[in-house]
């Protein structure tokens, strides 16, 4: 029996958590199957000429070549949401969803470049490579760009266990991608400047939906990163 979902792209892509988690919330089966990053092959241009992680195939329109195929996980997201509407992970009310939405590209843009950028890809993909990792520039992220964005968060939480409403929703989802991705190298952010952001991020990190992505990386990681780095 054919998988209904095949997700291309890498379970070290903070994009690519995002998707499993709404699939896993969605209960609904999917396989991965891996693209390198940077310099993907041919046939994975000929789907996503960007060559951004992940694409998600949908097996019930297409089995092979571009149809079937989304790109782009905030897009990939929003089509299982329309297809598989229960439980949603957009809120019905207008300003609600707006304010969702936003938080959803906060992550994806602000938080991916930083936390990226900026602290992942200058230790992760130098290891990759046989090199040192690059502390200098993940100990300045990790010290001057991220705790502004961590300010904003904490407001936005007020106190509350999700950002939006009562209920997981994409923005919970995002967010919590993201903060995973300098998780793995550098640990927590300060649980004593933003208790909010930590005890979501936490109670996120432990759902059901972010098993599966979790336990991928961590084989990944176990012999690349044995122990995390200091950043302070």
């Amino acid at each position: 029996m054919t998988t209904p979902y095949i997700l291309y792209g890498s379970p070290f892509s903070p994009f690519q958590r995002k998707v499993e988690a709404v699939l896993a919330l969605k209960d609904l089966e999917y396989e991965c199957e891996p693209v390198s990053i940077p310099g993907p092959p041919d046939w994975y241009r000929n789907i996503n000429p960007l060559g951004s992680i992940p694409t998600l195939r949908d097996t019930s329109i297409a089995s092979e070549g571009v149809e079937g195929t989304i790109c782009d996980s905030s897009a990939i997201c929003a089509y299982l949401d329309k297809k598989h509407p229960a439980p949603t992970l957009y809120p019905d009310d207008p300003f609600d969803y707006g304010r969702a939405l936003w938080l959803e590209e906060y992550a994806d843009t602000g938080m991916a470049r930083e936390g990226g950028m900026g602290l992942f890809r200058p230790i992760i993909f130098n290891l990759f490579q046989g090199k040192a990792p690059d502390l200098d520039t993940a100990r300045t992220t990790w010290n001057d760009k991220l705790p502004r964005l961590y300010d904003y968060l904490e407001t936005q939480l007020d106190g509350r266990d999700h950002y939006i409403g009562g209920e997981i929703s994409i923005a919970d989802i995002a967010i919590a991608s993201q903060i995973y991705q300098t998780d793995m190298l550098a640990g927590l952010p300060d649980a004593a400047k933003w208790p909010a952001l930590v005890s979501h991020y936490e109670s996120m990190k432990a759902h059901a939906a972010f098993a599966r992505n979790r336990l991928a990386c961590e084989k990944m990681l176990t012999k690349l990163v044995p122990k995390k780095f200091d950043l302070n």
